[in-house]
């Protein structure tokens, strides 16, 4: 792959547009991963409604540019007679010389830290709601189960209570 035909450098620099777009998903969805979190914290659902419709809309953006990279990895394969598998972004930086090398290994490096961000702020974002989770679990469990009597519980000031009746308060 020395040689690069015109064909193969036009799609090339085409499959360079597609990586920007991908570039700049990932890094709206870890800034949408940190605002979720966020709006999870400060139970705003009404700013939780409009991320929810602003991802929905931007799921179409998303597939078209998912689209438009496989077409051109196809297309790209067919103009090197080999699979589309073997149609990498490694395989191209090692052909490439000068500036479309950079530019392509510039573009490999942010996807691959951007990448690694996007799975750390995705489990911080499980993490979270796994907890949030597991609370409203206890805490539906602690409210509807019956205290048996002789209990313990604690009061306000932190001192333990012998319970004989269960009552709750809660605001809707």
């Amino acid at each position: 792959m020395n040689t690069i035909t015109a064909q193969i450098e036009n799609k090339l620099d085409q499959l360079l547009v597609v990586l920007d777009k991908d570039i700049e998903n990932i890094h709206e969805n870890v800034s949408r991963l940190n605002e979720l979190r966020s709006l999870v914290i400060k139970r705003d659902d009404v700013s939780l409604t409009k991320l929810l419709g602003r991802i929905q809309t931007d799921t179409h953006k998303y597939k078209q540019n998912e689209t438009r990279r496989q077409m051109l990895r196809k297309e790209l394969a067919d103009s090197l007679n080999c699979g589309i598998e073997q149609v990498t972004l490694t395989r191209f930086e090692a052909g490439l010389s000068g500036e479309k090398k950079a530019q392509l290994s510039h573009r490999k490096t942010m996807l691959r830290n951007l990448t690694s961000q996007l799975k750390k702020e995705h489990a911080s974002t499980a993490m979270l709601l796994s907890d949030c989770a597991r609370l409203n679990s206890a805490l539906l469990k602690g409210i509807f189960d019956v205290i048996q009597p002789g209990t313990v519980t604690y009061g306000p000031g932190g001192a333990t209570e012998r319970s004989s009746t269960a009552f709750m308060n809660l605001q809707f």
